[in-house]
C-alpha cells in the first residue's frame, strides 16, 4: 500500500535548507514543484527555494506577485534553486502558491532547464 500524499504541487512549506557550501543551514520557505503523480510513488518532493532577497532576480527566478496569498511574511522570490527532499523533512505548510504565480514559476523553471 502506498503512503498517503500529505503535500501537493504548489504548497508553500517550511524546510531545513543546507547552505550550498555546506557550512550550515536554516529553515526557509520553499514551494513544491514536483507533480502529485511523483509524490504517489515516492516519499520525496522536489522544491524550489524561496528568498526574501528581492533585489536580484536571476534566470529561473520569479518575483512572487501575491506573496501574502502564498502564506509568506515578506515580498519574496521563488528561485531556480531546486532540491529533492523527503516529505518528512517538511516542518509545516505555510500556504499555497496562487495559480498565476505558480504558472509563472513553472515557466521560469522550463526556461532555466531548457524544457
Amino acid at each position: 500500500m502506498q503512503p498517503m500524499t500529505e503535500y501537493s504541487r504548489g504548497d508553500v512549506v517550511l524546510v531545513g535548507f543546507i547552505f550550498s557550501d555546506e557550512t550550515g543551514g536554516k529553515h526557509r520557505p520553499a514551494v513544491i514543484v514536483s507533480a502529485d503523480a511523483y509524490h504517489k510513488s515516492r516519499q520525496e518532493v522536489i522544491i524550489a527555494a524561496i528568498t526574501s532577497r528581492t533585489e536580484k532576480v536571476l534566470v529561473g527566478d520569479h518575483l512572487i506577485d501575491d506573496w501574502q496569498g502564498a502564506g509568506l511574511l515578506f515580498p519574496s522570490v521563488a528561485t531556480g534553486i531546486l532540491r529533492t527532499i523527503k516529505q518528512a523533512m517538511i516542518a509545516r505548510k505555510l500556504g499555497t502558491m496562487p495559480r498565476p504565480d505558480m504558472q509563472a514559476i513553472e515557466g521560469k523553471l522550463r526556461d532555466a532547464l531548457g524544457l
